[in-house]
């Protein structure tokens, strides 16, 4: 599985912003997505997520009722709506999928994938 981001940028606090994660290889064993962010100096965080069948979806309390995680299967394409931006909303933004491999014998494993990440800038 390839992701490639795309949509960060600079914007003034209150801004918008939308991301983009493409994917493509084996999606369809991709089980869930989601957007993760870290800041200079901090551990990487989840930003929201949301199964592979879009049935639910998980925020971050920062980022709750601001962002919109959201997919168009048709496109293997993943977004990030990103609205009422703040300045401590700098991060580089990555996209991450997991996909679960049912492997001979039964046994499942879940392998992780990382796209490149984009810088997003929220200034006061």
């Amino acid at each position: 599985v390839q992701l490639v981001e795309s949509g960060g940028g600079l914007v003034q606090a209150g801004g918008s912003l939308r991301l983009s994660c493409a994917a493509s290889g084996s999606t369809f064993t991709i089980s869930a997505m989601g957007w993760y962010r870290q800041a200079p100096g901090k551990q990487r965080e989840l930003v929201a997520s949301m199964p592979s069948d879009g049935s639910s979806t998980n925020y971050a309390d920062s980022v709750k009722g601001r962002f919109t995680i959201s997919r168009d299967n048709a496109k293997n394409t993943m977004y990030l709506q990103m609205n009422s931006l703040k300045p401590e909303d700098k991060a580089v933004y990555y996209c991450n999928a997991v996909r679960t491999v049912v492997h001979l014998g039964g046994s499942i494993h879940d392998y992780e994938y990382w796209g490149q990440g984009t810088q997003v800038t929220a200034s006061s």
